[in-house]
């Protein structure tokens, strides 16, 4: 039953979706109310629910439409609002409404550095509530009205915030930022690294939508459960914040410091090496944790192995706790990613390959990607003896932070 209702609510709400931007404000409702009313003709009852769960239109309003679908449209049938509606006449009524309502908003406004919108987490209804605690006479619907006039909208959580700030934050970002700046003017390669989150391989529901022929979705499986046989990949992505492309590394087992640590040797020898030929040194900027993180004894002795490989001194920063959405290969190369496979299933590896290497943008984004198909054993331990051979040079500011590998 329960299946079967999550069915109808999919259909509602595509229908929905597929005609809403014909409808005006009356003709949006009275739709609303006719799929309630025959809703409850087939299952006998919920169909106001279901409504409401599949347009997003309050289940008031719906009832207002069955009332006004009974009596046939008698009552000013020919209007698309009834006298005096309408979003002006509020504003008029009470000019102090925008500013008492943006005073309710701001204490709970977020932001993202990399972005102007703002949005709230208070509810219409809430919100509705307080402004008539203050004397108002106001509905939810017209306090979403308001919202957008005040240029709100209502999104879900971003992570832009991971903890409570460290004293050194802004200080550990001007360090990085000076380093980058000096790197850049020598020539000497920089780059931002970071590995994506795991996808699951098959055909999954894949968040967004994309354009078909009307009726022709793609057709995905109901539930998430991991494919044992295709399982799942863990990309891993080099941005040089110098040149704008990238590399990704499309592994198939654990995402570890080992492997880390092989993607940007394989950036190396595919893009590296050749576009900076005369480097003797390089800049990584990398996130304080995960596979990469300042405290990984195992992320310190791979980069030892590299930087004798490539005789070449490697310089880490590392981002403070809590920072790592600030890190350039997150809004300059993941999300245009994630942006060009919206809407697509990522039934084989190969797709996953294809979809990252195809992605691009209009300021000259080229991204060249890779499947990485060795066996990353997680839970390797680095012996003390071993680690303090590390040729390590830390620097003076955060050295935990910020450090230097020469080759031995």
């Amino acid at each position: 039953m329960l299946y079967e209702l999550s069915k109808q609510v999919e259909i509602i709400r595509a229908e929905f979706e597929d005609i809403s931007f014909y409808l005006d404000e009356r003709s949006a409702l009275l739709w609303c109310a006719a799929k309630a009313r025959s809703h409850n003709r087939i299952y006998g009852r919920g169909g106001v629910m279901t409504v409401h769960k599949a347009t997003g239109v309050s289940r008031r309003r719906i009832y207002f439409g069955l009332k006004e679908i009974e009596r046939k449209g008698e009552s000013e049938a020919h209007r698309i609002r009834k006298g005096g509606g309408g979003r002006h006449l509020i504003i008029k009524k009470h000019p102090g409404i925008l500013e008492d309502l943006e005073g309710l908003v701001e204490p709970l406004s977020r932001g993202d550095p990399e972005s102007p919108l703002r949005w709230t987490c208070k509810s219409t209804r809430k919100l509705a509530e307080e402004l008539i605690s203050q004397g108002y006479r106001i509905s939810p619907p017209k306090v979403s009205d308001l919202l957008r006039e005040l240029d709100y909208s209502l999104q879900a959580d971003r992570k832009t915030e991971e903890g409570g700030d460290h004293p050194d934050r802004n200080a550990q970002f001007e360090h990085i930022n000076e380093q980058v700046k000096l790197f850049q003017k020598a020539n000497q390669p920089v780059i931002s690294v970071d590995s994506k989150k795991k996808e699951n391989i098959g055909r999954y529901k894949n968040a967004g939508r994309e354009y078909r022929k009307k009726g022709n979705p793609e057709k995905v499986g109901v539930y998430d459960f991991i494919n044992k046989e295709l399982g799942k990949v863990a990309p891993y992505g080099i941005y040089d914040l110098s040149l704008n492309n990238g590399f990704v590394n499309v592994g198939i087992t654990s995402d570890t410091a080992e492997f880390a640590v092989n993607s940007i040797r394989s950036w190396w020898n595919e893009m590296g090496k050749l576009a900076y030929p005369q480097a003797h040194k390089l800049l990584i900027t990398a996130d304080g944790g995960g596979s990469n993180g300042y405290r990984i004894r195992l992320w310190k002795r791979e980069l030892q192995k590299l930087a004798n490989e490539l005789t070449i001194e490697i310089h880490v920063c590392h981002f403070p706790p809590g920072t790592s959405k600030w890190n350039k290969i997150e809004h300059k190369m993941f999300a245009f990613i994630s942006k060009n496979w919206r809407g697509k299933p990522l039934i084989t590896r190969e797709t996953v390959v294809n979809l990252i290497s195809h992605t691009t943008t209009q300021k000259g984004l080229t991204i060249k990607a890779k499947l990485d198909e060795t066996n990353y054993v997680k839970g390797i331990q680095v012996p003390d003896d071993e680690f303090e051979r590390i040729n390590i040079e830390k620097a003076d500011f955060h050295g935990e932070w910020n450090y230097t590998i020469k080759p031995q």
